[in-house]
């Protein structure tokens, strides 16, 4: 019997590796001549680096960078050697809970530290970066993030527009020639899970900049002067990206990425498969175990278990799925592929009893041993 496990970190609790091999201990107490792989598993946001970090073998690098609202905060991306890869997540330079509600500004709040990182990870010999999105506080199109990478973006007077939403307005005209020659060489994959464009009612503006501080008297013309940075964008580079999909991610950075870094947008489960290569794993095995901390409805909508249950259908496995605890509405993950799943809580117990990591371990070991003491293989 093969089984492929791909567990979602139970949060709070285990990582996704240290649920996996949870899942590992109780399939092999009832199995074990059982062959086991463990994935990774995240989907995009945040413990993403984390995950792919302890799951791929990499290390974490420390460095400090330009908040959004422009002081030094502490950050972290994942570093990857035997492929030379970054995982970054876009948060930890210019994520919305860097700033404290009253303090959000999205006229000056700027992607420069996400530039930043990039930048590091340039320069360490990454030519590949999986990049997650989400969670912003910033409305710039970006250009924070491509300032630091070497573009300029210049004014009616050739001057720097600026940093924020301020500046969008302002650019006439964007220099390319001081990018970093080496972003040519590398291929940037961005974990996307929103569908909005970069402008108008359902844009950026318009749907996520009032959590970021954009009042109802900016919103016509903070939209305004974003549509007129892709005009500029437009002209300059030829790309027409305002409309895709996805554009209007992150205050606009998705469509700064599709723009000036050719990257490719792709939900973040889907983005995340394919980094761990679970899919090469699937030819063979005979049983797929994901799960996570809660199973419910929203699982069913595309959370990481659910895009796990949906590759192994393509090659017709049967999918278990474990999680510290089960909703009523959670049946609807049967309809997404997920074939069987269970609670791994053993009795009455306190909530901060059930999340101590060791408790944890040992229920999802039992609850792996029970299930496999039944399959055949």
């Amino acid at each position: 019997m093969k089984v492929v496990i791909a567990v979602d970190s139970f949060k709070g609790s285990l990582s996704s590796m240290e649920a996996g091999r949870a899942v590992r201990t109780g399939i092999l107490a009832a199995r074990p001549d059982a062959s086991v792989i463990i994935k990774p598993l995240a989907d995009g946001g945040e413990g993403t680096t984390d995950a792919l970090i302890e799951g791929l073998g990499g290390r974490k690098i420390a460095i400090t960078v330009t908040g959004p609202m422009g002081q030094p905060v502490p950050a972290c991306y994942g570093y990857l050697s035997a492929s030379s890869t970054a995982v970054i997540e876009m948060a930890a330079a210019a994520g919305i809970t860097l700033v404290p509600p009253e303090d959000r500004n999205p006229l000056t709040a700027s992607t420069y530290g996400v530039g930043e990182i990039i930048q590091d990870a340039v320069a360490r010999g990454c030519r590949n970066f999986i990049i997650g999105i989400g969670g912003s506080v910033t409305n710039d199109g970006g250009i924070g993030m491509l300032k630091a990478l070497g573009f300029r973006f210049l004014d009616k007077d050739g001057r720097d527009a600026g940093e924020g939403g301020q500046a969008l307005g302002k650019i006439m005209s964007v220099d390319t020639h001081g990018c970093n020659h080496l972003l040519t060489k590398c291929r940037f994959q961005v974990a996307c899970d929103v569908t909005n464009p970069l402008c108008g009612k359902n844009g950026a503006t318009y749907i996520y900049g009032p959590q970021k501080g954009v009042t109802e008297r900016l919103l016509d013309k903070l939209d305004k002067d974003m549509a007129h940075y892709a005009a500029v964008t437009a002209g300059t580079l030829g790309s027409h990206y305002a409309n895709v999909e996805g554009a209007g991610a992150a205050g606009g950075l998705g469509f700064a990425f599709l723009s000036y870094l050719g990257a490719s947008l792709s939900p973040g489960i889907d983005l995340i498969l394919d980094a761990v290569g679970l899919r090469e794993e699937l030819a063979d095995a005979d049983i797929v175990v994901t799960g996570e901390g809660r199973l419910d409805a929203q699982t069913a909508m595309g959370k990481a278990p659910a895009g796990v249950a949906r590759l192994a259908k393509e090659y017709g496995i049967k999918v278990i799925a474990f999680a510290g605890s089960v909703t009523r509405e959670a049946s609807a993950c049967n309809k997404a592929g997920i074939d069987a799943y269970f609670p791994v809580i053993r009795g009455i117990t306190t909530l901060e009893e059930a999340m101590k990591p060791d408790t944890a371990r040992e229920n999802i070991a039992a609850a792996a041993e029970q299930v496999f003491r039944l399959l055949d293989g």
